[in-house]
């Protein structure tokens, strides 16, 4: 079987972006899974600054992506649709990334199933159920890949973690606490112009990775959840939650503690602050999952300030995102960042390749049932096996707005959120 690369399309020029994405694609273009690159953002500013970024150059030397809008563009000259351009003009079934703030997630991923595009979204993939289930719906109609990308759940440790917690070896989990903290500078950043208080909030952009993860390692369903915020000021004068405090309930009644914050010190000795505990029950026993997700053993102290913040001394994360020498030219990105991109790529690589030769009237119901094992298998997160995650965001935003009261998931007759208290047992 010949096989093809898949063409790449990002939407969003921004930091992630910035950080993992492109560097992701970039050395995947390099193992021929993808083909060429373009990135479409508001603006031509963002796209320059990843065109001229030294470590690019440094690590996929002679490696460009084609600019939605132009790099000549004024950068100060919108252009807030023309990603439906840069999608318009792929050929179908190739792949698009989404990594737009979250309250624009929804208009991209259905843009892109209308382009007929295999998606990977950042998370959260949308911030309302039903547009979860409607992209599932859509997806499935057209034998379309949607991947989320939470990166944690390739995360080795949580892949450990689930497993034992299968085979029994924790007990069942009762009581948890979670925290991450992203760094100061992030106020600085575009955050300021969509981090706002109407659109998103600190527990619903990175406590949802906590969330899904003890999700993904117990497969316990939260049924309610409570969110308080502290609001503050980005440097442009935007309101915005820039501190969260939530609380989840699971189905046998566990509860988790959820810490979120634009705030770590840009002095810190870590890019960040997170972690995670969980506690379990056993017969006569109890057992423990302790992740210490910011210092993994790890010290490095520069003769410049090249870290988070321009700090000298660091608590170095190896295991989510590094550029390292490998056996090729320039650097390879490694860590559980990387492979949860490279897993959402290669799915869709592997299901048009293998069904592309296929006679026309099998092709989509073997399409389905790769996306079905894809689903069932539950380590890519996709809408049919993660849109509990929109069920939470819709009650966190629910409780925060409300100053903290609790929401409840309901069920029936079609799951969504609501004020008032969960009922267990």
């Amino acid at each position: 079987m010949t096989t093809k690369p898949l063409d790449v399309t990002i939407v969003g020029g921004g930091m992630i972006t910035n950080d993992l994405l492109l560097p992701s694609l970039y050395h995947l273009q390099r193992l021929h899974i993808v083909g060429d690159i373009a990135v479409s953002a508001l603006n031509s500013a963002p796209l320059c600054a990843l065109r001229d970024n030294p470590d690019f150059e440094a690590a996929f030397p002679g490696q460009r992506f084609t600019p939605w809008p132009a790099f000549d563009e004024a950068p100060d000259r919108a252009y807030p649709d023309l990603y439906k351009k840069a999608l318009g003009a792929m050929k179908p079934r190739q792949a698009v990334v989404v990594a737009m703030p979250d309250h624009l997630h929804y208009d991209v991923v259905m843009e892109a199933l209308r382009c007929n595009q295999n998606v990977l979204c950042v998370k959260p993939l949308v911030l309302q159920h039903r547009q979860a289930v409607e992209i599932e719906k859509k997806a499935t109609e057209k034998g379309l890949f949607v991947g989320v990308e939470y990166h944690k759940r390739f995360d080795r440790r949580s892949l450990m973690a689930r497993r034992h917690y299968e085979l029994g070896h924790f007990g069942e989990f009762v009581l948890g606490e979670a925290k991450l903290i992203e760094p100061y500078f992030y106020r600085h950043s575009n955050f300021q112009n969509w981090f706002t208080t109407d659109a998103t909030d600190p527990f619903v952009y990175i406590g949802c990775h906590y969330v899904d993860l003890v999700y993904f390692i117990t497969g316990l369903k939260p049924v309610e959840v409570s969110s308080a915020g502290v609001k503050k000021k980005f440097p442009n004068g935007k309101e915005g939650y820039l501190w969260a405090q939530g609380r989840v309930r699971f189905e046998n009644g566990a509860l988790l503690s959820v810490v979120n914050g634009l705030g770590y010190p840009d002095d810190g000795a870590g890019s960040n602050d997170q972690a995670l505990l969980m506690y379990c029950e056993g017969d006569g026993r109890t057992g423990m999952i302790k992740h210490d997700d910011q210092f993994r053993g790890v010290t490095h102290s520069y003769l410049d300030g090249i870290g988070c913040g321009g700090s000298l001394h660091n608590f170095v994360n190896p295991d989510f995102y590094r550029l390292v020498p490998w056996d090729g030219d320039g650097y390879q990105p490694i860590g559980y960042g990387y492979d949860s991109v490279a897993a959402s790529i290669q799915a869709m690589f592997r299901i048009e390749n293998e069904t592309s030769d296929m006679p026309t009237d099998q092709q989509l119901e073997a399409r389905r049932k790769r996306l079905r094992e894809i689903d069932e298998r539950g380590i890519i997160a996709t809408p049919a096996n993660s849109a509990i995650n929109e069920l939470v965001v819709e009650a966190a935003r629910m409780s925060i707005l409300s100053g903290g009261a609790p929401a409840r998931i309901v069920a029936d007759p079609e799951p969504h959120a609501e004020p008032g208290i969960a009922q267990i047992g």
